[in-house]
């Protein structure tokens, strides 16, 4: 039985219009029935003599009206339930199948009140007794069939077709057996209202139907447990076969499916014990599916507060950031998986762990309190891009997780990562498994990257350039995920602009917008223990640690930990300093700038703190003291790699590999960064003609005035 599409259920279809009899046309009535008149017919009868005549509602004119040729005029299209045919009457059966008896198998869900007396229905013979053979008719109903009705002796198991003779007042069935040689087979499912998931608490204790989407499964020691997903929410869904037996094998993640059991608590969280589990095609799994989105789309519609500090720049990126917040709140509420990687800097982390505070707390509300063990993590890259090592490993995991849970493929979010050429090779490699990326960076983009993102902000979208930091962007996109975190991590975007050293007028704004709590002083030593601490924790996200250096901890541990790390880090550094500053050598360019190289292979302590990059910059600060006002370039470089630092000179890192890769096609140049930070890598052999022409090509750039730290 379904509406009829013609007629949308009325039965009648309108094929025109005549004259109202009863007010001729007029849509007024002198006369009116007191006890079926409005309030407002009488009041307009008294005051103006007529009132809205009734029959035509005012109008003067009523429908002429003719039945519905599609359904004959009964509003509903009725089917055979057998074979289909369309059916003149409200009936079950057409005229050909009623001559055949029906069979009906129940489903798992269903109990004495889906019994008809005087129907046959299909059951196994589950024991004997000196009296008869108890029958089950499904997992949850037994009936007995007595000696008196039983012609033989059945055994154990066997299939029996069974009539209900008599359903008494405490639950007991009785059956009699049945022999047919031709019938009919219908399933019997219970029927039920649709419940939402966010309703489930009204109903504890009680049968219910809902209908969603398959977002995970996970097989227990115990039961199955089924995360399903209506447009409401989500609710866990327990079905037991035996101690760690896969319960409803043929449901897989992703499927549409129509639960029938009974709501619970369990450990605080409300859970279904699923009596029934089927998969929905075609129409109605289509029409579910689309509820589900539609509902997520609104919930995950995000916050618009007004930014931390006034900024063209981030006011002109503010609908990148809503997209990317919104793209973020849609996998939180879809259930799926997401991936936080970022640069393993101070910059990177303060932006990774802004999101991180505002996803965790959205995650545990949506999807349980162990959300965040199975549907998230945090993962640093070594590099300031995203490497193949980094992609492989995302791939991995994410596989594993579908195969072992029947996950979804993750979100992958790239902080202060993601926008350069660099980062291609690894994003094709997640294009092929479906994975979906976005990327919050301020490296300088490359508009290649865009085919392989869904969202992207960069300053430089805005006329801004690497001084707005990501973790500025992260804290402002987080504010928009979960507005409720903004007190626990403003400060984050200052420690990100003093760890970058940025200088943009942005930077000062943020630094003065958390002065109360935080020190210039005290943001440094956070970003150095930050630096510090990623280096040893290499590719663990180490959640604790660097919760409580960001001081989203306990304040006496947070300061304790920060003084240990940064003594530890300074004295590492000035153990390097001393190893490398009597082995840079110093060179004045034709444009005026002082170049200093060192070869931190040879000269510096390796596979220890600080790394080649923070050596780099670490000598980088000492020469700009030595030639204090004037522009000043500082080059690390290995058997195949440099690092470059720069002030004062107008440099364009990008353009000067791009333009290295022509000159010196052989030399397996590749690299990026910042316009005036950031990294070459080439072969071995070949460092001497790329340093070369790396030198040739600073010498060359435009220099800038630099004012005196003495001014």
């Amino acid at each position: 039985m379904k509406i009829c599409e013609r007629c949308r259920g009325q039965g009648f279809m309108i094929v025109g219009e005549r004259t109202c009899p009863n007010c001729d046309g007029t849509g007024k009535t002198e006369s009116i029935t007191l006890t079926e008149a409005r309030d407002s017919d009488i009041a307009s009868l008294l005051q103006e003599g007529s009132a809205r005549c009734a029959v035509c509602n005012g109008t003067g004119r009523i429908p002429i009206t003719e039945a519905c040729e599609a359904c004959g005029g009964l509003g509903r299209e009725y089917r055979c339930i057998v074979c289909g045919a369309r059916l003149n009457s409200k009936a079950d059966l057409c005229e050909r199948c009623s001559r055949t008896p029906l069979v009906y198998i129940l489903d798992k869900a269903c109990d004495t009140a889906d019994l008809v007396v005087g129907s046959i229905y299909e059951g196994s013979v589950s024991g004997l007794a000196s009296f008869g053979a108890f029958v089950d008719l499904n997992e949850n109903m037994r009936g007995l069939a007595h000696n008196r009705y039983l012609r033989f002796r059945p055994e154990v198991g066997e299939k029996l077709f069974v009539r209900v003779k008599n359903i008494a007042p405490n639950g007991n069935i009785e059956l009699e057996p049945v022999e047919l040689k031709e019938y009919h087979v219908v399933t019997v499912e219970k029927d039920l209202p649709l419940t939402k998931t966010s309703d489930l608490q009204k109903h504890l204790g009680k049968i219910v139907c809902i209908k969603g989407e398959v977002i995970q499964v996970k097989q227990t020691a115990g039961p199955t447990i089924f995360t399903i997903a209506d447009d409401s929410g989500t609710v866990s869904c327990a079905a037991f076969e035996r101690a760690g037996v896969r319960a409803y094998p043929e449901i897989q993640g992703d499927m549409v499916v129509k639960v029938i059991g009974e709501p619970t608590m369990r450990n605080g969280q409300m859970q279904i014990e699923i009596r029934s589990m089927k998969q929905l095609f075609g129409g109605e799994a289509t029409n579910v599916r689309e509820e589900i989105e539609r509902a997520i789309d609104r919930r995950a519609e995000p916050f618009d507060p007004p930014l931390l500090i006034e900024s063209e720049v981030l006011e002109r990126l503010r609908p990148r950031m809503r997209a990317v917040a919104k793209e973020i709140r849609r996998a939180i509420f879809k259930s799926k998986p997401i991936v936080i990687r970022h640069h393993a800097d101070a910059d990177g982390i303060s932006a990774a762990v802004a999101i991180e505070t505002a996803i965790l707390p959205l995650m545990k509300e949506v999807c349980g309190p162990d959300a965040e063990y199975y549907s998230y993590r945090r993962a640093p890259s070594k590099a300031p891009f995203y490497e193949l090592e980094d992609v492989t490993k995302d791939l991995s995991y994410a596989l594993e997780d579908q195969s072992r849970y029947g996950q979804k493929m993750p979100l992958i979010v790239l902080m202060d990562n993601g926008s350069t050429e660099e980062d291609v090779p690894a994003m094709k490699h997640a294009q092929v498994y479906g994975l979906e990326m976005i990327v919050v960076d301020h490296h300088h983009p490359n508009d290649v990257v865009d085919q392989y993102l869904i969202a992207h902000v960069n300053p430089a979208h805005a006329g801004g350039d690497f001084g707005i930091t990501t973790g500025m962007l992260g804290v402002e996109i987080a504010r928009m995920i979960n507005p409720d975190v903004e007190n626990k991590i403003k400060h984050l975007a200052a420690v990100s602009a003093v760890g970058d050293r940025s200088e943009a007028p942005e930077a000062e704004k943020y630094i003065k917008l958390v002065e109360d709590r935080f020190r210039v002083e005290d943001l440094k030593k956070i970003a150095l223990a930050l630096d510090y601490e990623a280096f040893w924790l290499r590719f663990n996200e180490g959640r604790g640690l660097i919760n409580d250096i960001l001081c989203l901890g306990r304040l006496d541990r947070h300061r304790r930990i920060v003084d240990l790390l940064c003594d530890q880090a300074n004295a590492a550094i000035e153990d390097q300093l001393r190893a490398s500053m009597g082995n840079v050598k110093s060179t004045k360019l034709p444009n005026g700038a002082i170049m200093n190289v060192i070869d931190v292979e040879n000269y510096a302590h390796k596979f220890t703190f600080p790394p080649p990059g923070k050596t780099s910059g670490e000598i980088h600060d000492r020469m700009c003291k030595k030639y204090d006002g004037k522009p000043v370039v500082t080059i690390g470089y290995g058997p195949d790699f440099a690092v470059l630092r720069s002030r004062g000179v107008k440099m364009n890192i990008p353009q000067i590999v791009k333009e290295l890769m022509e000159e010196i096609p052989n030399g397996g140049v590749s690299g990026g960064g910042h316009l005036v930070v950031g990294s070459i890598k080439f072969v071995g052999g070949m460092r001497k003609e790329v340093l070369a022409k790396l030198a040739e090509k600073i010498g060359s750039c435009e220099v800038e005035e630099v004012p005196s730290s003495a001014a």
